[in-house]
């Protein structure tokens, strides 16, 4: 054997042992451990179990306890560790909300009803439920659905006085004027919501949600003539009857629309 073949079977050999010392992980020092994760604070917070629909009475077996990030945990929602018995305390209200599956339970969206029916539970103190007949025609070809805003238009047919004094030509005087403002729609027909994401109704009533005193004008109302619900864009559906915009509606209103001959005309009525 010559001395190359000597020299490569020698390197051969040792790049061989250094492979294998290699391998061995002999040199491997070991891996630096993971910084360990801090668990934040948690809480057991009460959520619907299922969803819960408006009007549903609410049972203990439709809710439970779920932990929650303590940091998010609001002060509306309700705690085990402050109120370990509130799945049977609440047992028993109703849904003044659509509640979906997983959300917290905050009393402000359940009332008690204590035995009365769920549209006496959820009118707010001091409000009255009114129902009217309506139409296709009267009430915006059934786009106007539960929870929407109305304006409520009186529309009167007065004869021709022309008439009374013997004429027997013209025609009556059809009188039109807005007697309620930004009212709230509480259900159509027995209805209190939308049913299966429907965008229309047509119903044949509509409940109506009034201060003592609108009942009273709605009611005259009703004798008089025609009413008509003219629904409210949902930009100014939330402003109160005090609004600037409803005060300039009324004074608006203190006037009727004539319409004699086929032509419109405006008339003032007193102010009292």
């Amino acid at each position: 054997m010559n001395t190359a073949r000597i020299v490569v079977l020698v390197i051969a050999l040792g790049a061989g042992g250094v492979a294998a010392y290699l391998a061995s992980g002999y040199d491997n020092k070991p891996a630096p451990a993971l910084p360990v994760a801090e668990k934040l604070p948690t809480v057991e917070v009460l959520v619907a179990k299922s969803d819960i629909q408006l009007g549903q009475a609410v049972k203990a077996e439709d809710l439970q306890w779920q932990t929650w990030p303590q940091s998010t945990a609001s002060s509306a929602f309700i705690r085990r560790d402050s109120r370990p018995d509130a799945q049977t305390q609440i047992a028993g209200s109703i849904a003044r909300v659509p509640l979906m599956q997983g959300e917290p339970i905050r009393e402000q969206k359940l009332v008690r009803a204590d035995g009365s029916g769920f549209m006496a539970a959820i009118l707010p103190s001091g409000m009255r439920a009114v129902s009217t007949e309506i139409s296709a025609e009267t009430a915006a070809g059934g786009f106007i659905l539960p929870n929407d805003r109305v304006d409520i238009v009186l529309t009167r047919r007065l004869k021709n006085p022309d008439g009374a004094n013997g004429s027997t030509g013209g025609n009556d005087l059809i009188l039109s004027e807005v007697v309620l403002t930004n009212i709230r729609v509480l259900a159509i027909d027995q209805a209190p919501k939308e049913k299966d994401g429907q965008n229309a109704v047509v119903g044949k009533t509509v409940t109506l949600e009034l201060r003592p005193d609108q009942v009273a004008t709605l009611s005259a109302s009703r004798q008089g003539g025609t009413l008509t619900l003219a629904l409210r864009s949902i930009a100014d559906a939330s402003a109160s009857d005090g609004a600037p915009e409803d005060q300039a509606l009324k004074q608006r209103s203190s006037g009727v629309n004539v319409i004699r001959y086929g032509v419109q005309a405006r008339q003032l009525t007193s102010q009292k």
